[in-house]
């Protein structure tokens, strides 16, 4: 059975990963002023970053329609079941569309096997669970059993942000100038995470660059010992050398089995700014 693994632009995924998994991704829509784009199909991510160095404001970004959803899945071979993991509910209706897109092709064809996954988390937690079900396909899981797997690998998985820079943050209205323009004077750096719901809540405020990133990679051990067979996914925004940096600290740390690195797509690159820093891995079971 060919099962048919799908996404949003709401994940951040290495080509390789993509690639092998035969992805399709359903892009989210950019508006910068009047000028409407489809990240990753009208735009790609160096034009994306070009312009967001010479606009002073910040792009407003839209889930993928129903519509879009709905032509996405009436691509895939009739006899391949889709699993569709979808951005967190918390942050966007794309999980919603997703649904409703879902609901429009089983109208015509209620023969289809869809199902739609809010995932909780966002960019590299995205790819974590898809290379999670890489590895369980390859495994030989039946369809259901990959639901179900991942309906619980959902539960486990930890998504930790770390800030360099709050510019975006009081762009965008999520924090006050006020607020930001203390922050910015005493050098204090957020360190934000994905609640149990999919929302992103700040866990920290740390002063300086080093402490931050010092707690950043701190806090993994404070959700998981065993690391063996775990696999580490970070995304960055715009800072390469300072991600493998951090991943090089987080790997000497701890022992984890492999690790997925990528740039932060439009959606999240948004609001952590240049130098963000974003992990997921799976967190140990109660």
């Amino acid at each position: 059975m060919n099962i048919q693994l799908m996404t949003d632009g709401g994940a951040d995924v290495p080509k390789h990963l993509s690639d092998s998994i035969n992805l399709i991704t359903v892009p989210l829509y950019l508006h910068f002023q009047d000028q409407q784009y489809k990240a990753g199909v009208t735009i790609d991510l160096e034009t994306f970053n070009e312009k967001m160095k010479k606009s002073d404001e910040l792009p407003r970004s839209s889930a993928p329609s129903p519509n879009d959803f709905y032509e996405a899945y009436k691509q895939v071979d009739k006899d391949s079941p889709i699993i569709m993991l979808s951005l967190t509910k918390g942050l966007s209706v794309t999980y919603e569309n997703a649904v409703l897109g879902k609901n429009m092709l089983l109208e015509e064809e209620p023969d289809r096997k869809i199902e739609v996954i809010n995932t909780k988390t966002a960019s590299c937690g995205l790819a974590l669970l898809l290379h999670e079900a890489k590895t369980k396909i390859n495994e030989n899981y039946s369809y259901e059993q990959l639901i179900d797997h991942l309906y619980e690998r959902v539960e486990q998985t930890t998504t930790l942000f770390v800030l360099k820079t709050l510019e975006n943050l009081i762009l965008g209205g999520r924090l006050d100038k006020v607020r930001g323009t203390i922050a910015k004077t005493l050098n204090i750096k957020l360190l934000m995470k994905a609640s149990e719901e999919g929302t992103i809540e700040v866990a920290e405020k740390v002063r300086g660059d080093k402490k931050s990133i010092r707690r950043f990679v701190e806090q993994i051990g404070e959700y998981t010992k065993d690391f063996e067979d775990k696999v580490i996914s970070m995304t960055h925004c715009n800072a390469e050398d300072r991600a493998k940096k951090v991943l090089g600290e987080i790997t000497t740390k701890y022992p984890f089995n492999d690790a997925l690195l990528t740039e932060m797509g439009p959606l999240i690159s948004t609001y952590a700014g240049n130098g963000g820093l974003v992990i997921s891995f799976f967190k140990d079971k109660k």
